[in-house]
């Protein structure tokens, strides 16, 4: 017996990088995964959506529930940065940040929730370590995590009741192909490689899969005690300290 034999889960950004990794991890483990995005999902049973368009999450929940007849679990994971000092930002680009970041996963659970609350289900928001730092000219991007950390617990608070559970991951550093690029973008890629691992404890940067395998247990009955928390995975960075 697997721990999501007979469910049904959605993943939104479930096509490539940490998205993808917890797609393959829950169908592993025995769900029915849908995915939902701009792109077409050749690997899992995917629902083509624009999360700027604030009646996607609406569609894309009724055409898994069409499809499906149920849904348990809710990953908000579909997101996008915009890098930009504040006197640089302009309105419309800070809105879009927002609008995919925060108000989607906001209107997903909105949607997600009459069909939650059926079994006692569970929802993952994939916030960041920038919810709770920032890097330089990640403005409307640490904004929006910052929010969908808040969101999770206001979530958790007002559900839990229902047996329904929410708590969200903070990755730091994943070695997604977007990430990849911009190492190799670098004057010095293999220096720049070296440095990044210096700045984790653990002496690596970290795999999409060590995300996944978090969002798993999140998900999963075994966690009904746990909502509303903040899991941070970045192999110790946010716990070091700097050095002068």
């Amino acid at each position: 017996m697997k721990r999501f034999d007979g469910k049904v889960a959605l993943v939104t950004g479930g096509r490539s990088g940490i998205g993808q990794a917890i797609v393959r991890r829950l169908r592993d483990e025995g769900a029915r995964v849908f995915t939902a995005q701009r792109g077409v999902d050749t690997e899992a049973e995917g629902i083509k959506a624009d999360f700027t368009d604030v009646t996607s999450p609406d569609s894309v929940v009724a055409e898994v529930v069409s499809r499906a007849e149920r849904l348990d679990v809710l990953v908000n994971n579909a997101g996008t940065m915009q890098e930009s000092r504040i006197e640089d930002l302009g309105v419309r680009d800070w809105q879009r940040c927002l609008a995919v970041n925060l108000t989607a996963p906001f209107l997903m659970i909105r949607a997600a929730l009459p069909h939650l609350r059926k079994r006692g289900g569970s929802i993952v928001n994939i916030g960041s370590l920038e919810g709770l730092g920032a890097n330089p000219g990640h403005a409307a991007y640490c904004a929006s995590k910052a929010g969908l950390h808040g969101l999770t617990r206001a979530v958790a608070v007002d559900h839990a009741s229902e047996g329904i559970h929410c708590n969200s991951v903070a990755p730091g550093w994943i070695d997604t192909n977007l990430n990849h690029e911009f190492i190799e973008s670098m004057p010095d890629p293999a220096t720049f490689r070296r440095d990044l691992a210096r700045i984790h404890p653990v002496g690596r940067t970290g795999a999409p899969e060590d995300v996944a395998a978090l969002v798993a247990f999140l998900a999963a009955e075994e966690s009904g005690f746990i909502t509303g928390q903040t899991y941070v995975v970045d192999g110790g960075r946010l716990a070091k300290l700097s050095l002068p």
